[in-house]
């Protein structure tokens, strides 16, 4: 007859056995039945009231009827997006995003997984996961998003009393930028210069008009306007000669790369698994 210690550690080793193999067979079930693709996501900053872009792509399957993308947001209880099956579902859609996202439909069976955010809000920065499932398997990207507001500069010249000046105006910024000036003479000597910069905020209290002027120019030289935060950099260029001006805009965006992450096992899988190994340990 067995003692009660006996009995304690079969009993102990056939439930450990009986674990170990139900989790190899969702282990098994997940690899065998959906390998990871590779999903990749890439984003710019968003500029408050436009049309902004997180950009997601996949690996591209002919079989529409079995691609499905999520569109996620840390801290946001509902969805972002959902498109499944060749259309849209947003059931599951958290109000903040209702009426403001959609998919590229006629672009996802080549691979394309990108969300378009209409009226860019400050408060759409964040953190956003693309999922993607297809009938060859599943994986997941995730990105950071930046939001803020940027406007090309225009530098136009004044005559006044104090004689000809430069102003270099951009309608709408956020962050509060840094405004700078250079100045060349065509001989390419650095011109000494004096500006003076203001910041009038704008009806929605959010972004700011940027206006500097820089007084006391001089013919034949280069004057460059750079405004410029840590979201995008604006460049304003104008030419002074004795017969003409010539003027160049530029705006840059800061990019910002996401980190692309796949995985062959499903949300499902993962949360089966973690009690399991909870009761291992």
């Amino acid at each position: 007859m067995a003692s009660q210690g006996q009995v304690i550690f079969w009993s102990m080793t056939t439930v450990i056995i009986i674990l170990a193999a139900v989790i190899a067979l969702i282990i098994g079930f997940g690899v065998s039945g959906k390998r990871s693709i590779s999903v990749t996501a890439l984003t710019s900053p968003g500029n408050i009231g436009q049309r902004g872009i997180l950009g997601c792509t996949f690996e591209p399957d002919i079989q529409m009827g079995r691609i499905a993308i999520r569109w996620a947001k840390a801290g946001v209880a509902g969805l972002v997006h959902e498109f499944k099956g060749g259309k849209d579902h947003l059931d599951e859609q958290d109000a903040l995003f209702q009426g403001r996202t959609s998919v590229f439909t006629d672009q996802v069976i080549s691979g394309n997984a990108s969300l378009e955010l209409r009226d860019v809000q400050l408060s759409d920065a964040g953190t956003y996961q693309c999922s993607v499932t297809t009938a060859r398997g599943s994986g997941m990207a995730v990105l950071r998003y930046r939001t803020g507001a940027f406007s090309t500069p225009k530098v136009h010249m004044e005559n006044s009393s104090r004689g000809d000046t430069l102003q270099c105006e951009a309608p709408r910024w956020f962050p509060r930028p840094a405004v700078r000036w250079t100045a060349y003479s065509d001989a390419g000597e650095y011109l000494p210069h004096v500006a003076n910069t203001s910041y009038e905020p704008n009806a929605e209290n959010i972004t700011l008009k940027v206006i500097s002027f820089l007084h006391n120019i001089t013919a034949n030289a280069t004057y460059t306007c750079v405004i410029e935060n840590d979201i995008a950099k604006g460049t304003g260029n104008i030419k002074v000669t004795g017969f003409s001006i010539t003027r160049g805009t530029n705006l840059q965006l800061v990019n910002l790369n996401a980190e692309a992450v796949s995985s062959s096992l499903s949300a499902c899988h993962w949360m089966l698994l973690l009690p399991l190994y909870q009761l291992l340990i």
